[in-house]
């Protein structure tokens, strides 16, 4: 299950060691963690780790499938997850050393940066390739944080990207060795841990009012 670590200012967030997809006892789990991070106070900033082959694999679609009549209400969890990471008044970094698939793509986008693994590992986001579609919060905080032309070929072919065509597309800031992924997250969240506070969230939200409204949207 996840846990909480902190680094003097910086929080490192470790989502788990296997695929890290997304059911309820996770999402809730996770938004626990970071109530705790956004309730500290002084200088913070926070990156999201994992350990493995999988930085998050998304939905836990067999959760779903055996809990059909709770989908529509997780999926509102799992909206309400996105956009709380997207709007916290910190800076965020995910530390991506393994796959990041689906809404686990989509978790990583909500992060102000990305560092990903150069050698192995993909970003990809497959659901054109297994039919189901983005839901309007979905396809809108995707379309928010990535270049128009990129959000359209990722979304539309479900084309996957190794770290160093994702860090040429746009898609994550940094692409370097599986040792120094999370070195090189901490190195970015470290000096702009001075910048949380009420501004910067109040920043995020107006940047991303279209996206969160959606997201924030029961439905």
């Amino acid at each position: 299950m996840p846990s909480l670590d902190r680094d003097a200012e910086v929080f490192v967030l470790d989502l788990g060691d296997d695929e890290n997809r997304l059911n309820p006892p996770w999402v809730g789990a996770v938004t626990e963690l970071l109530d705790e991070v956004a309730g500290s106070d002084g200088p913070r900033a926070l990156v999201t780790k994992a350990t493995g082959k999988f930085w998050s694999n998304g939905l836990d679609l067999a959760w779903m499938g055996e809990n059909p009549e709770q989908v529509g209400p997780f999926v509102d969890e799992v909206h309400a997850l996105l956009a709380r990471v997207l709007s916290l008044p910190l800076p965020t970094v995910a530390a991506c050393q393994g796959h990041v698939f689906a809404a686990g793509a989509m978790l990583a986008l909500a992060h102000d940066f990305r560092v990903m693994r150069s050698d192995r590992g993909f970003f990809c986001l497959p659901e054109v390739d297994i039919s189901i579609p983005f839901t309007p919060g979905m396809g809108a905080l995707i379309q928010s944080r990535l270049a128009p032309q990129t959000a359209h070929e990722a979304m539309t072919t479900g084309r996957r990207y190794g770290g160093i065509d994702a860090a040429a597309a746009g898609i994550v800031d940094d692409a370097v060795g599986e040792d120094a992924v999370l070195a090189a997250a901490v190195e970015r969240a470290r000096p702009l841990a001075g910048k949380a506070g009420d501004t910067l969230g109040a920043i995020k939200t107006q940047m991303y009012e279209r996206a969160l409204g959606l997201l924030r949207t029961p439905r």
